[in-house]
């Protein structure tokens, strides 16, 4: 599986260090650099989360690529269960029906 590669456009510290120009009625600088914090700091934990979930990632799949295969196993984990060759459903239904019959007799028949 190939790693993938995030492409970033700028840094925590390049976002820190940046200047803006001021004009006649410029930017509050406050404002600015308040609200330059609060994306520093998210980026700072977005990258982290990022570089944990790469890591945890490689790490899954070397568990994955380590572990013992058991296809058979795995196999009749996740399919459904086959029916046995011969036998439907309608099969099976008459069998039900009977075996009711059976069992509980005319008390089927008074209760409808």
């Amino acid at each position: 599986m190939a790693e993938e590669q995030f492409e970033y456009n700028l840094t925590a510290k390049e976002i820190l260090e940046k200047e803006f120009k001021t004009g006649l009625r410029g930017y509050n600088p406050e404002d600015v650099d308040e609200f330059l914090d609060m994306v520093i700091k998210d980026y700072g934990t977005f990258t982290q989360e990022i570089e944990a979930l790469q890591a945890e990632n490689i790490r899954l799949v070397q568990e994955l690529d380590s572990a013992p295969t058991k296809p058979e196993a795995t196999r009749s984990a996740y399919q459904a269960p086959t029916q046995t060759t011969g036998t439907t459903n309608f099969d099976i239904l008459k069998r039900l029906i009977k075996s009711r019959k059976h069992v509980f007799g005319n008390k089927l028949d008074e209760g409808e």
